[in-house]
């Protein structure tokens, strides 16, 4: 039986498997390397975050982005976007330094055993560990509107389903969102010759401002720090200090989880909208049917679109009961938190002793940096930590404690 199981091999679950080596536990690491990254992300996109606030998390910081950068003849700068495929060729090199080899199988089921836990791979092998680490990205909370629903996916699709746009060249789409997917979506579609518009519910668009200099007078810095969210102290709170934001009230972290750092398009990306996409405001879609030729949307703005193909770039929502992989009495025990995902301790443990999380799903306890890959870093580490605790706690037996809420469990193991 294994000391730890990690299933993801994002930039969070290869993080983990990292720090998780180096502390000497025994460990699976399954999932294919950054696939989202590889398979779900057309060619042309950016990072939105800054390249040093993008470095996947290993405990000497050795495997950072701007060494990978530095190995293909380029400069990691402050203030220039990434290309999405870089960033997945990064993360493809971190893994074959940092982490042991990982298991490019698919775990299509996780079960709670006497001691700890049993994984079924997509061809039928059973692995057992004591505890895991689950991983498991933002694919599984993908989150289309309930007027789209029942659509076919040849009519509608999220914007985490394209790795390729060229389908649509020379097609109608409609994109629905005002965040950073939906406005590079579009532009990327309007760039290859699509007729492309976009609705969104708000009344204007925000935009993110292009970063003040690294290098600024120290006055500046104190009134508007850096962070890997941005700048600023809020953002710096969040970003730096995940520790910190638990601690706050759950209303609290419940409400800044829901509306910090909304929909906003990059600058970079501002220019490439504006002159060339049609975006249509206080547009929220109510209703949506099949018609001849593609799909009719009936909007709040008091007039209808009739296109070939929809992209829901509505982001994600990591619930609870989104996690299919785990086995449904695993699931039910997971003791949840207001807004629907599942309740973490302050190690990342999970109501069930010995099941961590990790990623977007635990924004709500950890804050709005679990959404990022910045979040990686405070994630491995405190993660690990939390993991070598459990196993201690559980003694040479191995027996692992009966599911109770998870601060319980944390204070046993403290």
């Amino acid at each position: 039986m294994y000391d730890l199981l990690v299933v993801g091999a994002g930039p969070y679950g290869l993080s983990i498997a990292s720090h998780a080596a180096d502390a000497g536990l025994s460990l699976r690491v399954f999932g294919r390397p950054m696939a989202s990254w590889r398979d779900n992300m057309p060619d042309g996109m950016f990072l939105k975050s800054e390249p040093w606030a993008s470095n996947l998390s290993d405990p000497a910081a050795r495997w950072r982005l701007d060494r990978y950068c530095a190995t293909q003849g380029t400069t990691a700068r402050h203030g220039e976007p990434i290309p999405v495929e870089m960033f997945a060729e990064y993360g493809l090199w971190f893994a074959r330094n940092a982490v042991p080899d990982v298991d490019e199988r698919t775990v299509i089921r996780i079960a709670s055993l006497p001691g700890g836990f049993e994984a079924v791979t997509e061809d039928g092998e059973t692995v057992q560990a004591r505890t895991v680490a689950l991983a498991v990205g933002v694919m599984p909370f993908v989150e289309i509107p309930a007027a789209l629903r029942a659509l076919p996916r040849d009519l509608v699709t999220h914007s985490s389903h394209h790795g390729d746009l060229a389908r649509f060249r020379g097609r109608d789409v409609t994109v629905i969102g005002g965040g950073q997917a939906a406005l590079e979506t579009a532009a990327l579609l309007a760039e290859q010759d699509t007729r492309v518009r976009v609705l969104a519910r708000a009344d204007r668009l925000s935009w993110n401002d292009v970063p003040p200099p690294w290098e600024r007078p120290w006055w500046q810095s104190a009134r508007s720090p850096h962070s890997g969210l941005g700048c600023g102290w809020r953002n710096w709170f969040y970003a730096e200090r995940p520790g910190l934001y638990r601690r706050l009230r759950e209303p609290t972290r419940a409400r800044i989880a829901a509306t910090a750092l909304g929909p906003a398009g990059a600058w970079w990306v501002r220019n490439r909208v504006e002159s060339a996409v049609e975006v249509r405001l206080a547009h929220e879609v109510t209703a949506a049917r099949a018609v001849p030729g593609g799909v009719r949307l009936e909007t709040t703005g008091a007039d209808h679109v009739e296109t070939e193909h929809v992209i829901a770039a509505t982001g994600f929502r990591a619930t609870r009961d989104r996690l299919g992989l785990l086995s449904p009495e695993l699931r039910a025990s997971l003791a949840m938190v207001a807004d629907g995902s599942p309740e973490v301790g302050r190690d990342f443990e999970s109501s069930h002793p010995g099941l961590f999380l990790a990623g977007l799903v635990t924004a709500a306890g950890f804050g709005p940096a679990m959404r990022f890959v910045h979040g990686a870093t405070f994630t491995a580490g405190t993660l690990v930590r939390g993991v070598r605790r459990r196993l201690h706690t559980d003694g040479p037996a191995g027996v692992i404690p009966a599911p109770g809420r998870c601060e319980a469990a944390q204070t046993v193991s403290g």
